[in-house]
């Protein structure tokens, strides 16, 4: 699991942000938690789930990269919303995928040079 450099998190949780992500991590069942990551497939953009299902086996071997992390589904539907809308600022297209990869890749290509 990788996070995203500007992860996206819920307002109620931004003090609470590494523990979370360090459960998440561990695979400790939150069941308040959504995740929102780059979806598996690429003609999709982002997927978000209940953390609860990170249990599954089907995640075991799954390479997320995590993008947000929200306080229930509704949440998780802002979060999206403000991405979408930030990327639509910047870009002028809505291709969430694209923006934060770009985003992603700069930030990796900074940290390498210190």
């Amino acid at each position: 699991m990788k996070f995203y450099c500007d992860l996206y998190i819920s307002e109620n949780w931004v003090n609470k942000k590494r523990k979370i992500m360090e459960r998440l991590q561990k695979n400790r069942i939150q069941p308040a938690v959504y995740v929102i990551a780059l979806a598996q497939g690429k003609q999709n953009q982002l997927e978000f789930f209940s953390g609860m299902l990170l249990k599954q086996h089907i995640f075991d071997s799954a390479e997320l990269f995590v993008v947000g992390i929200a306080d229930g589904y509704l949440d998780a539907l802002y979060l999206v919303e403000e991405m979408t809308e930030a990327a639509y600022r910047e870009t002028g297209t809505a291709d969430v995928r694209k923006w934060i990869l770009r985003r992603q890749s700069e930030y990796d290509e900074t940290e390498r040079k210190y």
